[in-house]
């Protein structure tokens, strides 16, 4: 409003008629209302989408490689620094945690997962890497 005062103001002092006015008053509007909309497409709120937990587990990928001799390779992305990953294998089932809240279950093969377990694991730029052998 201080605004369009302002231009009347100047409108005014300088003699002009009061078709000039309402065109920069018209100019004005428009000014202010592109100015709101490129706030609201680049406001990083409103870029987020909220995603149910479940939906994100269906988008995590990872690769479960049987070898010969009865061992296990588990590769997968796990988001956080290494010191907060954590892997745990009990009962046939797989846990992992990392940063960000992350926590997924793996099911493993019940026939062979009872008597499995982590022999070695590597977390290097993003990938964890699990080896799973049979306990001596």
């Amino acid at each position: 409003m201080m605004f369009v005062g302002a231009m009347y103001v100047m409108t005014a002092r300088g003699g002009q008629n009061g078709a000039s006015f309402i065109l920069i008053t018209i100019a004005a509007g428009f000014v202010i209302y592109w100015v709101r909309e490129i706030r609201k497409m680049s406001s990083p709120a409103e870029q987020k989408v909220a995603m149910p937990r479940n939906v994100e587990q269906k988008d995590w990928v990872y690769d479960l490689i049987k070898n010969n001799d009865g061992a296990m390779v588990f590769v997968a992305e796990v988001p956080g620094p290494e010191d907060q990953i954590d892997v745990r294998l009990s009962a046939g089932m797989l846990k992992i945690k990392g940063g960000q809240n992350f926590a997924r279950d793996v099911q493993l093969d019940m026939s062979t997962a009872a008597e499995m377990g982590i022999s070695d694991y590597k977390y290097r730029n993003g990938v964890l890497t699990i080896r799973m052998q049979k306990k001596v």
